[in-house]
């Protein structure tokens, strides 16, 4: 055995052991980003990859000429051992700098230098060097030697290759939570879900609502956004807020850029963010639903989807308020809906056929279903009938049912559906005829009616006409009296119609 794998076996040792203390430890942790070995001090990592990944060092530092692995471990020994050097200064206020890096921050940032940095391959701009490295680095240079044969996708080392292999093309997951029981590919996964799901290693405990995180950054995140209710992030597009800047990037991208870069490979459908992707083959292909409601034992795919049929369903809660009309919601969007369509009256989503508007994209998209694609997708499995939405099946199937649920008070006749009710009422004991005629002044009870009256007298329209002789009719109920009597020698009680006459 050679001196370099005594070595690597002494590092693997010693940090198995120090693995096994981990979970005991309130210590820091450092996961190798190559094999995701864990680590319960940076220098036992650094020397792990040192002898068994062999890191390049290839950052080097101009005033001694000593080498680092790290950019970030360039960046601090040059504060730590040459901060006094300040040899580098802005041309345009004169300002020294210890390294290039801080100076080109500054004149970003002070002077907005902006794009001057162009790629000599492909033209493109950047707003300082550093982007324009990572962007050769990324887009043309291979740096990455080992190559997956099966998906192309290029590693740094081969221990991740493996491992990539293993996961992902294998299926594998040798990482089993000894509390659940969930499998993972990855160490670093398992530690994860330790972690967010069991609350091992969360030690920072918030004061107003004692919750608990795994670091200071997410407690004061937490308590900037739940309690202080902050949103530093606004999209200067739409005006929306967010509270991190990395959920503003995925609204750009997703909501005005319409980019859905994920792909389901077993139904092609395609998503914005990974985690929708990972939800819908979850939900809709493995038939999964993990997250069980402990009063009904109602079962959901996710657990926000449980959390938020517990607060609405068990508990009752409607959070969200209007303050112009005291309307509550159970959701902070149905709020904002409520407010855009109710109060503001603004209709955002024009159809562009006919150029029809529409309070929410939804109505929009069933418009169009609808209207101009005639689409019925919903029929009756009694009578065969086929409706556009599915709601109206719905009230269609009552008629099968025979059930009139809703009763007016004045005269106790009943009726199957609500807005029937709401018209008797406003009609009969109302004697409400509030759409008026603006050629005739003739008022109607309905505005069907006002339609079917400026068709008809004003505009002197047929619509419907006799396939058997070709006669035309302004009324369905005519064409269909004509035809039963005429051409099939039915006698026919004529209907009285509703028409205000």
């Amino acid at each position: 055995m050679d001196k370099r794998e005594k070595e690597s076996e002494e590092v693997v040792s010693q940090d198995n052991l120090s693995e096994q203390n981990f979970v005991a430890s309130d210590d820091k942790q450092y996961v190798c980003d190559i094999c995701q070995e864990v680590f319960t001090q940076e220098s036992s990592m650094i020397k792990h990859q040192n002898t068994i990944h062999n890191y390049k060092k290839n950052y080097e530092c101009d005033k001694c000429e000593e080498k680092f692995e790290f950019r970030s471990h360039l960046s601090r020994h040059q504060i730590s051992e040459h901060k006094s050097h300040k040899d580098l200064a802005c041309d345009r206020c004169e300002k020294q700098f210890v390294n290039e890096l801080s100076l080109l921050t500054h004149q970003k940032l002070v002077h907005k230098d902006r794009e001057n940095y162009s790629c000599n391959k492909c033209e493109k701009k950047f707003e300082n060097t550093s982007t324009l490295l990572k962007h050769n680095k990324i887009f043309h240079e291979v740096f990455k030697e080992y190559l997956c044969e099966k998906c192309a996708k290029r590693f740094a080392s081969k221990q991740s290759l493996l491992s990539h292999v293993k996961g992902i093309h294998e299926g594998s997951k040798d990482n089993a939570c000894d509390k659940c029981e969930e499998k993972f590919r990855n160490k670093s996964h398992l530690l994860f879900h330790l972690k967010t799901i069991h609350n091992v290693f969360k030690n920072y405990l918030c004061d107003n609502c004692e919750k608990k995180f795994l670091n200071k950054s997410s407690l004061l995140l937490h308590i900037r956004i739940a309690h202080d209710g902050r949103k530093d992030y606004s999209c200067d597009k739409c005006e929306k807020k967010f509270t991190e800047k990395r959920k503003l990037l995925t609204h750009i991208q997703t909501s005005h850029e319409g980019r859905k870069d994920y792909a389901c490979d077993k139904c092609e459908k395609k998503f914005g963010q990974k985690q929708h992707l990972l939800c819908h083959q979850r939900e809709i292909h493995e038939g999964r639903k993990d997250f069980a409601c402990d009063k009904c034992e109602k079962k959901f795919g996710r657990k926000s989807t449980l959390l938020f049929h517990q607060k609405t369903v068990h508990e009752g809660r409607k959070d969200f308020a209007c303050d112009r009309c005291e309307k509550e919601f159970t959701e902070k969007k149905g709020l904002f809906i409520h407010i855009k369509t109710i109060h503001d009256g603004r209709k955002d989503f024009a159809c562009d056929e006919c150029e029809k508007k529409f309070k929410q994209k939804s109505d929009l998209f069933k418009h169009k279903k609808t209207v101009h694609e005639r689409r019925k997708d919903y029929a009756c499995d009694q009578c065969e009938k086929k409706f556009g939405h599915l709601s109206n099946l719905l009230k269609h199937q009552k008629i099968h049912e025979g059930r009139r649920d809703f009763t007016c008070d004045n005269c106790e006749k009943k009726f199957g559906q609500k807005p029937h009710l709401l018209q008797h009422q406003k009609t009969v004991h109302e004697g409400r005829k509030d759409f008026e005629c603006e050629m005739c002044k003739k008022k109607f009870t309905q505005k069907v009616n006002l339609l079917n009256h400026l068709r008809v007298v004003h505009e002197g329209r047929k619509d419907y006409a006799c396939d058997n002789c070709e006669k035309k009719f302004a009324y369905k109920n005519d064409l269909f009296n004509h035809q039963k009597t005429v051409h099939e020698g039915l006698p026919v009680t004529r209907a009285k119609r509703n028409s205000d006459n």
